[in-house]
C-alpha cells in the first residue's frame, strides 16, 4: 500500500487539474451513476465525531472512503479542527491501495469545488472577492478562486484582525494582487464585492442577506451542526446550488442547516445542461458546499495516479 502524506499530497495535486475533473464526477453523481451512500457519525460526548464518506465511480473505477473527524475544541489546543486519511482500494479485488493525509486532500477538493461554482455561476466581470475566515480554507479558496476569475482585489475578513492582516499578507505575497483585511461582522465588508467565500465555523451567521448586492455570488463552506454561516434571508434571496441534495438537506450533523425548506439545484444538473445556473446579471447565487465523497475519491484519484508517475510516497506491506 502507498502512502502519502499531506506535502505530499499537496504537491501532487494540481489545481486546475482537479477543477476540470470535478465537473464530470458532478455530472455523474447527479445523474446517479455514483454509488455514494449518506454519511455517518460517531459522535463523541460532545466533543466531536467521526465521519464515514465512502464513494465509488464506475467511470474511473475509483473506489475510496474518507474517514474524517471533526473537534471543535482543538482550535483551543492548537491543533486542527478537522483531521482525516482517504483510503483508495482496487476496485476488482477490494485490496486496499493508498492512504493518503484527508486534511490536505479536504481542503483542495473544497476550494476546487468553489471554484468550479464560481467558474460557472460568478458574473464574468467578477473583479473582487471576499474570503470571511482565516483558516486552510482561506488560502486554498485564495488560490483556486484566482485560477478561475481575474480579480483585482482580495479582502479577507475576520473578528480577529492579525489573523485576516496576516492571510491577507500572504495572499498579497504569493498572488502578487491586491489584497486587503478588515474587520468582519457588518454591512461594509461586502460593499461592491462580486463573490464571496465563507470559510468558516461559525455558530452565527457570518453572511446576511440584507448585506447581499444584486449580482453577487456566494460560496459557503462552513458546516457546523450547533449553528449556521448564512441567514435565512440569504438563502431566501438567492438562487441555491449544492454538490447534492440527498447530502445537502441530510439532517444535521452532515447536512446543511442552513438550507432548511430551501429549493436547491445540484451543479452537476448545470453542466449537463438540464437546470440553468446565473439568470441575470442581477441575480444573487449561492453554492452551499457539505462535502461530498466523490469530490474526495476524485481528488484522491489524481494524487495517487500523480504518485505512480513520480515515484511519490511510501509502500508498505499489510
Amino acid at each position: 500500500m502507498l502512502l502519502l502524506n499531506a506535502d505530499e499530497v499537496s504537491a501532487l495535486l494540481d489545481m486546475d487539474a482537479l477543477v476540470d475533473a470535478l465537473g464530470p464526477a458532478m455530472v455523474e453523481l447527479s445523474a446517479g451513476r455514483v454509488s455514494m451512500p449518506p454519511r455517518t457519525a460517531a459522535l463523541v460526548e460532545g466533543k466531536g465525531l467521526l465521519g464515514t464518506m465512502p464513494a465509488y465511480l464506475p467511470s474511473s473505477r475509483t473506489l475510496s472512503c474518507k474517514l474524517v473527524t471533526v473537534f471543535p475544541g482543538n482550535a483551543a489546543l492548537d491543533l486542527h479542527t478537522h483531521q482525516a486519511v482517504v483510503l483508495l482500494f482496487d476496485a476488482d479485488t477490494g485490496t486496499p491501495k493508498a492512504m493518503l493525509d484527508g486534511a490536505s486532500i479536504t481542503a483542495l477538493r473544497t476550494a476546487a469545488g468553489s471554484a468550479l461554482a464560481t467558474k460557472l455561476l460568478a458574473r464574468g466581470d467578477a473583479s473582487t472577492l471576499l474570503i470571511i475566515g482565516t483558516g486552510v480554507q482561506a488560502l486554498s479558496h485564495a488560490r483556486a478562486m484566482l485560477r478561475v476569475r481575474d480579480f483585482r482585489e482580495v479582502r479577507v475578513a475576520s473578528r480577529d484582525v492579525k489573523k485576516a492582516e496576516r492571510v491577507a499578507r500572504l495572499i498579497s505575497e504569493e498572488f502578487g494582487v491586491h489584497s486587503r483585511y478588515i474587520l468582519g461582522g457588518h454591512a461594509l465588508v461586502f460593499e461592491d464585492v462580486d463573490v464571496v467565500c465563507a470559510c468558516t465555523h461559525a455558530e452565527q451567521p457570518v453572511v446576511r442577506g440584507e448585506w447581499l448586492e444584486p449580482g453577487m455570488h456566494v460560496n459557503s463552506v462552513g458546516l457546523n451542526p450547533q449553528g449556521r454561516e448564512l441567514d435565512a434571508e440569504a438563502v431566501q434571496k438567492a438562487r441555491v446550488f449544492v454538490e447534492s441534495r440527498a447530502a445537502a438537506l441530510a439532517p444535521p450533523p452532515s447536512g446543511a442547516g442552513d438550507l432548511a425548506g430551501a429549493a436547491v439545484h445540484e451543479i452537476g444538473e448545470v453542466l449537463a445542461g438540464t437546470q440553468k445556473g446565473r439568470e441575470s446579471e442581477q441575480q444573487i447565487t449561492l453554492y452551499k458546499s457539505v462535502g461530498v465523497a466523490v469530490q474526495d475519491a476524485v481528488a484522491a484519484q489524481l494524487v495517487y495516479d500523480a504518485a505512480l508517475k513520480r515515484g511519490a510516497g511510501r509502500k508498505v506491506a499489510f
